[in-house]
């Protein structure tokens, strides 16, 4: 672009010249047809004096008028002819002007190529000779360029730039100077890049606690007491901040982390600086963002939908019928229990129902107080083990809904997939959450309820088994009792 130059003042030089003669041109034309303008008007006066000379009333007054109309046509055409002169000259005038400006404008436009070139050697032979002089400063000003850049993106974001502002203006000026050659490195600038470095370096292994305007998560502004903990993360009031380099600003997380990561932050602001436990971000902030994005419970849940609080709702019915069999058996139990060791029957429990059956047909042979027995024990068991296949249901229904709900994410997930295609994961991850947190709620379900089943139903056979050893002993004991009495008889009868 810069050798060109010489060329476009010669271009420029003769386009004026040519719209010059352009306008000589025009110039010339005007004043032909003024001239032609003219010869018109003399034409339209000797018309004016052929019509005058029809006016005429003797041959002498037409003779006189005719001498007359030509005597003032001469003097026009004369005044005519001078006037084009005038002009011609004029214009031959301006012609040897703009003659005159273009052979200036050439002479000049010569001056400034040759000129163009010296500047030309004289600039190549200076940056050669600021190469040679600076020699190694070079690579020393390329590495100071770079270290300046590193350390601003660095300081964008360290939250040692909340509390110490305006580090990135001083490296941003820093490395544009040294990416120019006009301008090089001063010892005070060298000594000041070195004095940051220094100073994010020992300022990252300490904990300070500095007042500065905090933004809340609702959006108001309050100043506060800000704690840093090195170059790593900062709190306030218990709750975790970030440094917002762009504005400048220290904002309140609008998400925190789970209760067991806040609680470490109230223990070291109240430490009085002992040695403590700290949840602390070596990354400077990238694992906390992800474990503020990451759901809690309740958002686990609301992503497994409809689905997925039937299986709850479910799950909520089994706990209760679980609880309320437990309690239940529990009391059973202990009756029993107490029954065992009492040798009056009571009609509160089922063993001691089992028992008055003996006492209220105390002449029962031992078969019919067999059957009798057996026809008691089978009354109690429905009362004993009613509900527990609703559990068991539940345990098996459970993780079946659950499939269901894997089904139905599955086929939103392909929905999407037909739709947007699979450019984009997060058009799918609604579909694959439903799917997979069904599942994982279904067998949250299914799961307690089998140990639950097994154990109430473990509660429920051990006082049927005891039921069933007491009748045993009864009907053992009654037809023992009847062969002592026969054979009491047989003996009376042998004597």
């Amino acid at each position: 672009m810069m050798t060109n130059y010489p060329n476009k003042i010669r271009s420029t030089v003769t386009k004026t010249f040519k719209n010059t003669v352009t306008k000589l041109n025009k110039a010339s034309k005007k004043a032909l047809t003024v001239s032609a303008l003219s010869m018109a008007f003399a034409s339209l006066s000797c018309l004016s004096a052929v019509s005058h000379a029809q006016n005429a009333v003797t041959l002498d007054d037409l003779l006189n008028q005719l001498e007359q109309g030509q005597i003032t046509q001469t003097k026009q055409n004369q005044a005519r002819e001078s006037q084009f002169k005038a002009k011609v000259n004029q214009q031959q005038n301006m012609l040897n002007d703009m003659s005159y400006q273009r052979d200036n404008a050439l002479v000049l436009s010569v001056q400034l190529e040759q000129n163009f070139a010296d500047n030309e050697i004289k600039l190549a032979n200076k940056a050669e000779a600021l190469d040679k002089r600076l020699g190694e400063l070079k690579e020393l000003f390329g590495v100071l360029q770079q270290v300046s850049g590193d350390t601003r993106s660095k300081f964008q974001t360290s939250v040692i730039s909340a509390q110490i502002p305006g580090r990135g203006q001083f490296l941003d000026e820093f490395a544009q100077s040294m990416g120019s050659s006009s301008k090089l490195a001063s010892i005070e600038e060298i000594e000041r890049l070195w004095f940051e470095l220094q100073r994010e370096m020992t300022q990252s292994g300490k904990v300070t606690t500095f007042n500065r305007e905090v933004v809340l998560a609702n959006g108001d502004r309050n100043n506060a007491a800000v704690t840093r903990v090195g170059g790593f993360n900062l709190i306030s009031d218990g709750k975790y901040l970030e440094y917002i380099d762009e504005t400048g600003t220290v904002a309140e997380l609008i998400r925190q982390p789970s209760s067991r990561y806040l609680a470490s932050t109230s223990d070291l602001v109240n430490s009085g600086g002992n040695t403590t436990a700290f949840a602390l971000d070596p990354t400077g902030g990238s694992i906390l963002s992800l474990l503020v994005q990451a759901p809690d419970l309740k958002e686990r849940v609301d992503q497994g939908g409809p689905v997925g609080y039937i299986i709850l709702a479910i799950g909520l019915v089994g706990l209760l019928i679980a609880l309320e069999r437990l309690i239940s058996l529990v009391l059973i139990g202990a009756k029993v229990e107490r029954q065992l060791k009492s040798s009056t029957a009571s009609s509160d429990n089922p063993l001691g129902r089992v028992m008055q059956v003996k006492d209220n047909n105390p002449n029962l042979d031992t078969e019919t107080l067999e059957l009798k027995l057996s026809e008691s024990i089978l009354r109690e068991v429905p009362k004993l083990s009613k509900r527990l296949t609703l559990i068991k249901i539940i345990s098996v229904v459970a993780p079946l809904i659950g499939l269901l709900g894997t089904v139905t994410g599955m086929i939103n997930t392909f929905q999407a997939i037909t739709l947007f295609g699979t450019g984009d994961p997060k058009l799918m991850a609604g579909g694959i959450s439903q799917a997979l947190v069904t599942t994982v709620l279904g067998l949250v379900v299914a799961i307690p309820m089998v140990f639950i089943f097994a154990y109430l139903n473990g509660r429920s056979r051990n006082i049927v088994n005891i039921l069933q050893q007491e009748s045993t002993g009864i009907i053992a004991e009654n037809a023992e009792s009847a062969e002592l009495a026969q054979s009491q008889t047989l003996a009376g009868q042998g004597a």
